[in-house]
């Protein structure tokens, strides 16, 4: 579960809500005060014209995976650099006492797709420069893949403020159109502007509280999963080339922080 994610959005959530209850009589906080903040029209909008805009932007699988996306930025312990390190060194064992063909029972047992992929490659002998070609050409693809969701967030994040600007004009438009002196229209501007304004509010929340936040934390997911999957190109071709298993834990705990290097107490493949 990504809790700084949790604790970060409805943190941010709190604190406006608080700032919009304040205003009351002797300082206190009024929950009366959040009414001036609600606009069915405004939401409309601003949420509706944004998923338009998706849409038109972007294929409809893509934007109809929301939720999928939302799933894969709250798993923090989807990619494990230690655990597919200690697969790598347990699978240079096998390599190494019985042989490559030894290692085909073990990726038929593989979920991960793209590591089951790799150890089949050096189970049928191929080439080891080719080898490395098609699965660094998976990992740039795949990376290329979600930086284009990213960006569908990123998009949003764009337009939503620009279209609180929309609402805010439409807004303005009706309450200068509707202004009659002689009917004390004059009177109603001040409630009529707060009600204009209030799209723009939603456009920011919409932009910098729920897509920015998201196309982040996405992007940081692929750079999990790019760390795990050159982890474990350099391991499947440490194999390959017949490396110590020890050693090859070494080689590939490189890759991780120093500061949890130290956490590996041990492992396996000693």
């Amino acid at each position: 579960m990504n809790i700084t994610y949790i604790i970060g959005v409805i943190g941010a959530f709190l604190v406006m809500v608080v700032g919009m209850m304040q205003g009351g009589e002797d300082g206190f906080l009024t929950v009366s005060q959040l009414k001036n903040f609600g606009d069915g029209a405004s939401v409309f909008i601003v949420i509706g014209c944004t998923v338009m805009v998706l849409l038109a932007s972007f294929p409809v699988s893509q934007v109809t995976a929301i939720p999928k996306h939302i799933g894969i930025l709250m798993n923090t312990k989807r990619f494990d650099p230690r655990a597919i390190i200690d697969q790598l060194v347990e699978l240079a064992q096998i390599a190494r006492k019985n042989g490559l063909l030894a290692l085909e029972e073990q990726g038929n047992q593989q979920q991960d797709p793209f590591f089951k992929q790799c150890i089949m490659l050096i189970v049928d002998n191929n080439d080891a420069d080719q080898v490395k070609e098609i699965m660094m050409n998976d990992i740039e693809q795949g990376s290329a893949r979600h930086e284009g969701v990213a960006g569908m967030y990123d998009k949003g994040s764009s337009v939503a403020p620009a279209f609180g600007m929309v609402g805010t004009l439409v807004g303005l438009i009706n309450m200068l159109k509707g202004m009659n002196m002689d009917d004390g229209g004059a009177g109603n501007i001040g409630g009529a502007m707060g009600t204009a304004l209030i799209t723009t509010l939603y456009g920011c929340v919409l932009a910098h509280m729920i897509f920015g936040p998201i196309a982040q934390q996405l992007r940081q997911r692929d750079e999990e999963e790019v760390l795990c999957k050159l982890i474990i190109v350099e391991g499947i071709m440490s194999i390959q080339a017949g490396a110590n298993p020890k050693f090859l834990r070494e080689k590939l705990m490189t890759f991780m922080e120093s500061k949890k290097r130290g956490e590996d107490g041990g492992g396996k493949g000693k």
